[in-house]
């Protein structure tokens, strides 16, 4: 009796989903990869519960030291892990207890299929502080070349081919798909904990991110309890927190966000 070398079909049935589940279980991007995002959702402390989705889309290309392009527009889907609200306490020198805002990112987008991701949180941006670093901006009369000044404090022009600190070091490229440049160290901006951010030996895409950015501009009275990275606060799990002593955490649509991929 000769036997079949051809799989039967409950055999390979199991097989293919064991190899979708190998094929999920890695990350499409190598750690240390910065991906810069926009939100297009909505999330307000309070008002949105534990497992509300949170919506983002890239930026910018992000060119992987294999070539592998993942284009812009790609999206990114996380939820909300905390959700509180701020009450104020009349009592006369009362310590204000904190809104909080707990998001972590999940999957992202590539080739029509979604993939688990760990993502910890550089640099966040406001609405309208993105929208200033968007648009070319004349820094004096004799300024003809339609300068950005990005999240952080670097400048570029589409008509240049560097990124230039305020002391004017080169800090970065302009690439035929974006700004590109090495991540730099910094400590956290605004940060109620002491975080901070670590610098790569590999060119990152950062899209209106300066590369020392780090912590949060243009959110008043917010600040980052936390980035989700394993180097910071021994979590690693990707939750990044906001707070506020002030008034309720809310991240706009628009709101940017400068992440980086952590090991799993």
């Amino acid at each position: 009796m000769l036997l079949s070398s051809t799989p039967r079909p409950a055999h390979l049935a199991a097989a293919c989903l064991l190899a979708a589940a190998v094929h999920a279980a890695a990350q499409p991007l190598p750690p240390s990869t910065a991906v810069p995002v926009v939100f297009t959702t909505s999330v307000a402390a309070g008002q949105a519960r534990p497992g509300d989705p949170v919506r983002a889309k890239t930026i910018e290309a992000i060119v992987l030291p294999n070539g592998r392009v993942l284009p812009t527009g790609s999206s990114l889907t996380g939820h909300v892990v905390a959700s509180t609200p701020f009450h104020f306490n009349v009592t006369p020198y009362a310590v204000q207890q904190p809104s909080i805002l707990s998001v972590q990112f999940d999957t992202i987008a590539e080739a029509g299929a979604a993939f688990p991701i760990t993502l910890a949180l550089r640099a966040l941006a406001g609405p309208v502080a993105s929208h200033e670093a968007e648009i070319p901006h004349n820094q004096d009369e004799i300024d003809w070349s339609n300068t950005r000044v990005l999240i952080g404090g670097d400048s570029t022009s589409p008509l240049e081919k560097t990124l230039l600190s305020p002391d004017g070091a080169t800090v970065g490229y302009n690439r035929q798909q974006g700004v590109f440049a090495r991540l730099l160290t910094a400590d956290s901006v605004n940060s109620s904990a002491d975080l901070r951010c670590d610098g790569t030996t590999t060119e990152q895409a950062i899209g209106i991110f300066s590369p020392e950015a780090c912590g949060i501009y243009g959110l008043n009275a917010v600040s980052l309890a936390g980035n989700g990275n394993s180097n910071d606060d021994t979590r690693g799990d990707g939750v990044f927190v906001l707070e506020s002593r002030r008034q309720p955490v809310k991240l706009y649509a628009g709101t940017t966000a400068l992440l980086e991929v952590i090991a799993r």
